[in-house]
């Protein structure tokens, strides 16, 4: 499951059953959550389901994985059910079977064979060829407002990344701030750890990240969430370079095109148009990321190589072949810059960017991350790419003000025994969650901790 993907999942995963009954009254919903959510396993299992009457007995779906693939088959009915995609029939002195839930099964098949009224895809307005907007153009509105949240995150460095026509409204600044991810210090703002995550992403896993921030608050805009989420995953089933009619959109999903005018991700020609156009923001929201290259290339690197653009050598200098000014503010968050040519800008490493990187919440891993990713080809033929002495002192550095990492997770204990202990703790390895685990005090602690529950609800009960 590509970064996107997850962080969407872990927020509707949060969702109550109520609200998923409601999201799946939409056919482009059920094909979005189909399309983007499920691993290739979930998906033949939800196939397999589509056209039964009956519910499926767990021991045909069994017989379709092979043994050593016991952990894939358990994570996919384990989806399925905590995106209330499946559920479990009740009938007593029977085995367990699976069948789809009634909206998501209904969505899906008129989603996939059409009809109905619902009007879930989009509603397309005919436009002049004069008055219309081309790809590119839709392209370019897209990046430079995009820049222009990058670059008011990373601004804190003094470097001037106002791009002209580009204003965030007030609206974007309190959102980023809301969401952790940049900090308001009288006259600007610092990136924070959660900041710094943020734009190490690929392009569409930061479009995601900011719209669950949007959902989370949603609330506090007076705007239902789950017409909010609804309208999202319609956008990413909609056209590029096709006008849509705003006429069977809600009084929430307007108000929603006024603020996703502001990050790129839609573009009106003017505030009181009757149409709107989704850039390639929108349209991706539900395909693999490499959908987003033309538009990621440009704001990842600007005219540098889209491959890589950095040269570190052994003795921390660094040399950064990039024009981008939002690349630029970028290194100068754990670099301290010295030189700068029309094409190039040089600098070094030391032991003070790392640690003023470090109290601003930057840690060593997501700076050498940034590095590799953005090494130029010449680097890339070395193994390994970062010389090994810079990646060690960058962590070295860090370490000296920090002694202990902080796991979230889950801790069970208290079992009766050890055989009611090992079969759970030997499930939750297998499944990869497990942490530590301590087995003379019959303990462990995991990262998630539904698998591990549904497995000690269905285990088999003494003496039955």
């Amino acid at each position: 499951m590509s970064v996107s993907s997850l962080r969407s999942f872990e927020y509707l995963e949060s969702l109550p059953g109520t609200v998923f009954n409601r999201l799946y009254q939409q056919p482009s919903t059920a094909l979005a959550i189909f399309r983007r959510m499920l691993p290739h396993l979930a998906k033949s299992f939800v196939m397999a389901l589509l056209y039964n009457s009956h519910p499926l007995p767990v021991t045909d779906l069994e017989s379709w994985v092979r043994p050593d693939s016991k952990r894939e088959r358990d994570h996919a009915l384990s989806l399925l059910e905590r995106l209330h995609i499946s559920s479990v029939a009740a009938n007593p002195g029977q085995p367990r079977a699976y069948s789809l839930t009634s909206p998501f099964k209904d969505s899906l098949r008129l989603a996939l064979t059409g009809g109905g009224k619902h009007k879930s895809f989009g509603v397309p307005c005919e436009i002049s060829s004069a008055s219309s907007v081309t790809v590119a153009k839709l392209d370019d509105v897209a990046r430079k407002q995009w820049e222009g949240v990058l670059g008011y995150m990373v601004g804190s460095t003094g470097i001037d990344l106002a791009d002209e026509g580009v204003k965030l409204s007030h609206g974007v600044k309190t959102l980023l701030q809301l969401g952790g991810l940049v900090e308001n210090k009288g006259r600007g703002v610092d990136i924070t750890q959660d900041g710094f995550a943020f734009i190490l992403q690929e392009v569409n896993a930061q479009v995601w990240t900011v719209l669950i921030l949007y959902l989370e608050n949603a609330e506090q805009l007076k705007m239902d969430p789950v017409d909010v989420l609804s309208f999202l995953f319609m956008l990413g089933s909609l056209e590029l370079g096709q006008a849509y009619s705003k006429t069977n959109l809600t009084e929430t999903q307007i108000q929603m095109l006024a603020d996703l005018n502001d990050f790129g991700i839609v573009h009106q020609p003017s505030s009181n148009s009757t149409h709107f156009y989704p850039t390639r923001l929108a349209t991706t929201l539900t395909s693999d990321a490499g959908a987003l290259r033309s538009i990621s290339t440009k704001i990842s690197t600007s005219s540098a190589d889209a491959t890589g653009f950095l040269v570190i050598e052994t003795n921390y200098r660094i040399y950064a072949y990039t024009s981008s000014p939002l690349q630029i503010a970028i290194l100068q968050l754990f670099a301290r810059l010295s030189t700068r040519y029309p094409n190039m800008v040089s600098g070094k490493i030391t032991r003070e960017s790392i640690r003023r990187a470090v109290a601003m919440g930057i840690t060593a891993d997501q700076i050498i991350s940034f590095l590799a990713t953005h090494a130029h080809p010449q680097m890339k033929k070395n193994n390994p790419v970062l010389p090994p002495t810079v990646v060690d002192q960058i962590r070295l550095w860090q370490i000296e003000g920090e002694r202990m990492k902080a796991t979230v997770g889950f801790l069970f204990k208290g079992f009766v025994n050890v055989a009611e202990y090992e079969g759970p703790c030997r499930y939750a390895e297998e499944i990869g969650v497990l942490v530590w685990k301590n087995e003379p005090r019959r303990m462990f602690f995991v990262t998630r901790h539904e698998q591990i529950a549904a497995y000690l609800r269905n285990r088999p009960k003494k003496g039955s």
